[in-house]
């Protein structure tokens, strides 16, 4: 995936995170891991690994809010966005 269209994908996961925390059932501390990275899709300077690691961690965070418990379709993503985030922090 080209640092682009990893900025788009970074761009439209913060939509949606936006939109899901707007909901009154989703516990506010869902995103602080998303949050303490400072990695905003608009940061085009930062690398590509970066936005590769935030929008695993991102992924993570929607995943976890989705799941009923780690074996649900959205938790068992969950887990796997947690696997690929970090080894996307490996590599930054």
């Amino acid at each position: 995936m080209h640092k682009d269209e990893l900025l788009e994908l970074h761009e439209e996961l913060v939509v949606i995170m936006e939109h899901f925390s707007q909901r009154e059932d989703v516990d506010e501390t869902l995103f602080e891991p998303y949050h303490e990275l400072d990695v905003d899709p608009s940061h085009v300077h930062k690398s590509k690994s970066e936005h590769k690691h935030a929008v695993f961690i991102l992924g993570n965070a929607l995943a976890n809010g989705m799941s009923e418990d780690e074996f649900s379709s959205a938790g068992r993503i969950g887990k796997r966005m947690k696997e690929l985030a970090e080894d996307a922090e490996s590599k930054i």
